[in-house]
């Protein structure tokens, strides 16, 4: 990986964790660490261009189908691709699937980017996670390999402790918070060769852990209102992203397109992005999206 490496173009891949859930804005839309990670790549280099294309609930097979093509139509510097995790949490999966579908992903994108990035995806301790652990495991080592062959790097979220950390997950324990993606954005931030800002390993400061009672009530809450919906959907097929596109997918013309910085000339903090007239236009010139 080249040391503080200029990269012009990101195109995000993926489901709910690239998406940003729960990074919750006031507006209702949804930041994560891709846009996090957009907008810090975007004060390096002018005329930064960025699509996020994730959306959430996708098996791999629906991210290859409706996220890779467009994806790789773009040339990116840089494509992160972040998918299967939600094959694995299915009652029933078929790995040698997973693997197929994985591999297509990672040789089509691969030749069309400067940099394609892979991750290990984040996991906490709990029944939902620890029964299907020996799946996750194995996706993850597939994504080693694959990473291997083709030249990718890979973040290795999982086996850090500070994200399996319950005060980095939401009330759903399936989507990170705020600081949790913050801590996402840096990690592929370091791993693109760029020098660090935060130590996004670091733990939490230790606090007294909540009160029996306390954990019982939350447990029950979380169990009405997340667990039972999110088992329902799987036993039925239904997808938390039924009818949803990527950010910047244009479901008029099937294509996807990219955004860049409202104010080309500041390279302060990004504060609002613009889209731009097509896939093909030049950086600069932009259009209120």
């Amino acid at each position: 990986m080249e040391l503080n490496a200029s990269y012009t173009s990101l195109v995000a891949v993926g489901d709910s964790f690239t998406e940003g859930m729960s990074d919750l804005l006031p507006g209702g839309t949804y930041r994560g660490w891709a846009d996090v990670l957009a907008a810090r790549l975007a004060v390096r280099s002018p005329g930064f261009r960025y699509a996020n294309l994730a959306v959430r609930g996708k098996l791999i097979g629906q991210i290859v189908d409706e996220q890779v093509e467009a994806a790789a139509s773009l040339r990116a510097d840089v494509v992160t691709l972040v998918g299967g995790l939600n094959d694995t949490l299915r009652p029933k999966c078929d790995m040698g699937m997973v693997r197929g579908r994985l591999e297509e992903a990672v040789e089509r994108l691969a030749p069309t980017c400067k940099q394609l990035v892979l991750m290990r995806s984040p996991g906490r301790s709990g029944p939902v996670f620890d029964r299907f652990r020996p799946r996750v495991e194995a996706l993850f080592a597939l994504i080693d390999d694959l990473a291997g062959q083709h030249g990718a790097a890979v973040v290795d979220l999982y086996s850090a402790p500070s994200i399996a950390d319950p005060r980095m997950w939401d009330v759903d324990r399936l989507h990170l918070t705020t600081e949790g993606h913050r801590r996402v954005a840096e990690a592929v931030w370091q791993t693109l060769g760029l020098p660090a800002e935060l130590d996004w390993r670091a733990r939490m400061p230790a606090t007294a852990p909540p009160r029996w009672a306390a954990r019982r009530t939350e447990d029950i809450r979380f169990a009405r209102q997340h667990l039972a919906p999110w088992i329902g959907r799987r036993l039925t097929g239904r997808s938390s992203g039924d009818g949803r596109s990527g950010a910047q997918f244009d479901t008029t013309t099937g294509r996807a397109f990219w955004i860049t910085p409202s104010d080309a000339e500041n390279p302060g903090p990004v504060t609002g992005w613009r889209r731009v007239v097509s896939p093909d236009a030049a950086a600069g010139i932009a259009e209120t999206d």
